[in-house]
């Protein structure tokens, strides 16, 4: 029987522009071994200051309209007191008081209890940071 407790970390590699990574099928995949078909908690987290994770509807323009809206709300300017990096990183900063760096997800009997459209996605604004990694860790 599997622990009660179980960690993976995911590696995503996000590029140099910005992105909602779906990452649905990793947390099914993960939850297939560490849940062996029992109830529990999902918790996905981001152990980045500049990336948050989002539980939303992709695909269908969804990804780009939480991007535009995250520029309308935290435009790349030089507005922001923290100025290392591109032009504007200080943005990113903010980003996780917004879309926070976790989700706890409900799993019942092994699989992600999600809604119809809904997907667990990586969102990374950061330009400068190409490479992130995703904890996945369930509780039975």
């Amino acid at each position: 029987m599997p622990d009660a407790f179980t960690t993976r970390m995911l590696n995503v590699a996000t590029g140099s522009r910005e992105r909602v990574v779906d990452l649905t099928s990793d947390c099914e995949d993960f939850l297939r071994e560490a849940a062996a078909g029992r109830d529990g908690l999902l918790n996905v987290f981001v152990p980045h200051a500049t990336a948050g994770v989002a539980v939303i509807e992709t695909g269908s323009g969804s990804d780009d309209d939480l991007l535009a809206t995250l520029h309308g709300l935290l435009p790349a300017d030089d507005r922001w007191q923290h100025r290392h990096g591109s032009p504007g990183h200080g943005r990113d900063h903010v980003l996780p008081a917004i879309v926070p760096p976790h989700a706890t997800l409900p799993v019942i009997g092994g699989r992600l209890e999600l809604g119809t459209w809904q997907s667990v996605c990586l969102v990374d604004t950061n330009t400068n940071n190409t490479d992130r990694r995703v904890r996945l860790s369930f509780l039975g």
